[in-house]
């Protein structure tokens, strides 16, 4: 099965609580089947990024970078790559490239479906459909910035920077999914 075919399965098998986040699923789907190329950086009208909520081992902090085109602090992620099986994957991939961390554990299922528009590679105005997961960090990990990110900083989950759009929420998702 290729990315996208497993983007389908995957979105069509997860259930969120949250009736804006099942209309947003239903968005997504429609958008898979609108077009072929929807997991592809080159879809002008948009594509499927997949990105990751890094936590530490004890869940005290999330791992964050400064994006150096947006210029906000940021869970990690980005595009998927035609060599990603599964969404899943893609989010894991990022999150280790983008932290320098082995051994990062992956919860299976997505955690938040976002959709924000930006200009990205394609030099042109586009959206990202952004699947995120929530990502665990093993003990004592020490990341090490990428020339993908400004800077790269854990962070208290209870005292987050100024400079963030979605993270608070995203974390708050991320620390009711390790309290169950």
């Amino acid at each position: 099965m290729n990315l996208h075919a497993e983007a389908v399965a995957e979105l069509s098998a997860w259930r969120p609580a949250d009736p804006c986040q099942e209309s947003q699923r239903h968005a997504f789907l429609s958008f898979l089947a609108a077009r072929a190329d929807a997991c592809q950086r080159s879809c002008e009208p948009g594509h499927l990024t997949a990105s990751a909520i890094v936590l530490d081992a004890t869940g005290e902090h999330v791992l964050l970078t400064l994006h150096p085109r947006v210029g906000r602090w940021l869970q990690l992620g980005g595009h998927c790559e035609p060599a990603d099986p599964t969404l899943l994957a893609a989010a894991l991939r990022e999150a280790t490239e983008e932290s320098g961390i082995d051994g990062l554990v992956i919860e299976p299922g997505p955690l938040q479906l976002e959709v924000h528009p930006i200009t990205c590679s394609l030099g042109l105005p586009t959206r990202h459909l952004d699947v995120r997961y929530l990502v665990r960090a093993p003990a004592g990990a020490q990341p090490v910035r990428s020339a993908e990110s400004v800077d790269l900083q854990w962070w208290p989950v209870h005292a987050l920077p100024s400079n963030v759009d979605s993270v608070p929420k995203l974390v708050e998702l991320a620390l009711r999914q390790i309290a169950r």
